[in-house]
């Protein structure tokens, strides 16, 4: 499997910066949106979890009350051989693996997988599942859980592994391929409450309205730049970089060249909105 020339995935730079570095930055936390820039992304704000070996993580986003309530997503560093047997701690969760650099080796259900950057892994709540990195660089992958929402006569959609390689990009209609999405799941699969899609846009491809929606969002920038309209405010954002969106907040962006603009995104889907905690 042969990925495809110019695809590069962002991975957090971790160190820590100079103290001639000036502290005035892109990091924006609001009612509506956060924006945490990759260079926020440094050794002291890394997290470590219980029954993980030689792994260190940037929790990105976590339910908040009054802001963005459904998903977790970390960005993973696995050392050589780290990782996990007891990965997940709460049997009613599902998740979502994304590989960005290294390999690691995911072993579901008794079966293992190999994932190299662009390895996607869906993994339903209880799933038995643990992950190592077996080869000597680190390995680096997104990992994005939710509490499952069951529906009767609806049962949990299964595992499954797959690579973006393997996946055919959709035009967004009337766009002429300048947006398109990588999605891993039917849209029409309602056992699915959570969709991890790739979207890309080629230089000068734009959201040309402001999507304002009850799905909450988060984007990791896997490539390229662009300026991103984040409720009122228009940002720019690079490789790297992180958005969290709450619901109804409106969104637009346009490309911004030279290359793709790409990101991994985050929201939740085909669930009627609760009404009682």
């Amino acid at each position: 499997m042969t990925p495809t020339p110019g695809r590069t995935y962002a991975v957090p730079p971790g160190g820590l910066p100079p103290q001639t570095r000036l502290t005035t930055d892109r990091a924006r936390f609001t009612e509506a949106y956060a924006v945490i820039p990759r260079g926020s992304m440094t050794d002291i704000v890394a997290s470590y979890l219980p029954h993980w070996e030689q792994t260190r993580c940037w929790i990105l986003a976590r339910p908040l009350s009054g802001f963005a309530e459904t998903f977790s997503h970390y960005v993973m560093e696995v050392a050589r051989g780290g990782g996990s047997e007891r990965p997940e701690p709460d049997g009613g969760a599902e998740g979502v693996l994304f590989v960005t650099s290294g390999r690691l080796r995911l072993t579901l259900e008794g079966t293992h997988h190999d994932l190299r950057p662009g390895g996607y892994a869906y993994l339903p709540p209880s799933a038995l599942w643990s992950v190592r990195n077996r080869q000597a660089r680190p390995a680096t992958f997104h990992w994005i859980r939710k509490a499952y929402e069951p529906v009767d006569d609806l049962g949990a959609p299964p595992a499954f592994v797959t690579d973006e390689h393997d996946v055919e990009p959709l035009a967004m209609p009337d766009t002429d391929g300048a947006w398109t999405t990588t999605r891993f799941v039917d849209v029409a699969d309602l056992r699915h409450d959570l969709h991890v899609n790739i979207v890309t846009f080629e230089p000068g491809g734009a959201i040309p309205f402001p999507e304002t929606h009850v799905m909450e969002h988060g984007l990791y920038v896997l490539e390229g730049k662009a300026v991103y309209l984040l409720n009122t405010d228009w940002v720019e954002v690079e490789a790297g970089d992180y958005m969290w969106l709450r619901a109804f907040c409106p969104q637009a962006c346009y490309a911004g060249g030279p290359g793709r603009f790409r990101y991994l995104l985050y929201k939740d889907v085909n669930r009627h909105p609760r009404l009682r905690l």
